[in-house]
């Protein structure tokens, strides 16, 4: 691993972690060409990228629904309990995040609100590649069904030998997924985002996949909705003298035998601490089927050695970590001092894989330091908010001529003599004008009933009057 030290009072910077955020052109610009054929040609170019990139493509993309009602049955029995448990749990937890609609009205008897309209339908994307995610249909699907969402699509790639994981099905099956296809890649994401013969067009598309995925998302936003263009996964854990470095090298290697690409950070306030969890890691990589993958990703992870316990915390906001753990002495006592990750682990006895799988919150997070600005995934992103504006007489009369000087300071004559024809009719006692023609005389005035004053120009320095 990689080592920093800020000991001596040095600030973390982006540079030390050297993260990079930015997909490559190249990357991109495949993508862009899927989803532009995708576009003009439907399922055939579809069909054309899966036989091409997944070596398989079945004759109907849909999967039968037979099919999906019999995969918990071919599972078992302890993976099934365990599933829906998991599901139970994450159902409990995104359930308190319902919002419901509000409404509000003032005493001139103006209603304001906001509606709350579960979104109509969402694409959710399962990788198959290097393993089968079950856990990432639950994470995606029951808060979309908990949301309200009327149709939950899920598009995931099949095996060579034209397969489908039935983890993944089973999984998709006790989540309430409505439809599944079998196909991956950008090209899926194209077929979700545009529609094609066969792949009715979503809403909104959600979930995790390799790079092409993610460009893909990328260049379809807008086309639908996204939740997040995520990046491999990371973890970050700070640490003091009381760790167990035994303990930490595991959390670190669960997260490095995701991906190649997944990056490991480990903060602390102990010098000694970093040879220690590397010599553990030595020895337990070893014994991990995933030993390449997870040394490779390993090889670039991070050690922070810094001179306190707030100059680590620090050093963890710098970072924003997708997952956060922190082992330290009263570690609850530091949660208010950490500003950005995407989920935060506290205490020695909770392990990131609880969160993956069984706690609740969703393990959807924000990746390559966007935790700055964004959320975990939840009901939130399923649903739509409207604002609702009721105006009585009495509010228009209120709140008009601030509207009228307001639109006249920006030059938009039209949008004051909306307000303005309003104000004459109240004026007038009618709820209609008797003579439009009249109405609509000296129309000016009734836009902009006074005159402001021009404002006196506000010169940078160096130009103007102070020139």
């Amino acid at each position: 691993m990689i080592r920093v030290d800020l000991t001596g009072g040095r600030e973390l910077t982006d540079a030390d972690i050297k993260r990079s955020g930015a997909l490559p052109r190249e990357v991109m610009d495949a993508a862009e060409t899927i989803v532009d054929d995708v576009r003009a040609r439907g399922d055939a170019a579809v069909r054309a990228y899966c036989e091409r990139f997944d070596g398989s493509c079945p004759s109907a993309f849909r999967v039968p629904p037979e099919l999906l009602d019999a995969a918990p049955s071919m599972v078992d029995d302890e993976f099934l309990a365990a599933l829906t448990r998991a599901r139970d749990q994450i159902r409990a937890f995104h359930e308190r995040e319902v919002q419901q609609s509000m409404f509000t009205t003032r005493s001139d008897g103006t209603m304001l609100g906001v509606k709350i309209t579960p979104l109509a339908s969402v694409g959710i994307y399962v990788p198959g590649g290097r393993a089968q995610y079950p856990s990432t249909v639950l994470m995606n699907a029951v808060p979309a069904k908990v949301a309200g969402v009327r149709r939950i699509v899920m598009v995931t790639p099949p095996q060579r030998d034209g397969s489908l994981s039935a983890y993944t099905l089973a999984a998709a099956k006790l989540a309430g997924v409505d439809e599944v296809y079998a196909v991956g890649g950008a090209q899926a994401v194209a077929a979700l985002a545009c529609g094609t013969e066969s792949i009715p067009r979503v809403a909104k598309i959600c979930g995790p996949g390799n790079a092409y995925v993610a460009a893909a998302k990328r260049y379809v936003m807008g086309d639908c909705g996204i939740d997040m263009v995520a990046g491999p996964s990371e973890v970050c854990v700070l640490a003091d003298a009381t760790a167990d470095p035994v303990v930490v090298a595991a959390d670190l290697m669960a997260q490095a035998e995701h991906d190649p690409m997944a990056t490991c950070y480990l903060v602390t306030d102990d010098a000694e601490l970093g040879e220690k969890v590397e010599l553990a890691i030595d020895l337990l990589c070893s014994q991990s089927p995933r030993e390449d993958i997870t040394r490779t990703s390993l090889s670039h992870g991070v050690i922070v050695t810094c001179d306190t316990l707030d100059a680590a915390v620090a050093a963890v906001n710098v970072v924003a970590p997708e997952h956060l753990e922190l082992h330290c002495d009263n570690a609850m006592a530091l949660l208010g001092k950490v500003e950005n990750a995407g989920a935060i682990f506290v205490g020695p006895w909770s392990s990131e894989p609880l969160g993956d799988y069984v706690a609740g919150p969703n393990h959807t997070l924000p990746t390559g330091g966007t935790a700055k600005f964004s959320n975990p995934l939840g009901v939130y992103d399923f649903v739509k908010r409207s604002s609702v504006i009721s105006y009585s007489p009495a509010g228009l009369s209120h709140d008009g001529p601030a509207v009228q000087a307001l639109a006249q300071s920006e030059g938009l004559w039209a949008h004051a003599l909306s307000v303005g024809m309003r104000l004459k009719l109240i004026d007038e006692g009618a709820e209609r004008f008797a003579d439009p023609v009249a109405a609509t005389l000296d129309a000016s005035t009734t836009a902009w009933p006074t005159q402001l004053a021009a404002p006196a120009p506000a010169y940078l320095p160096g130009y103007g009057e102070e020139a």
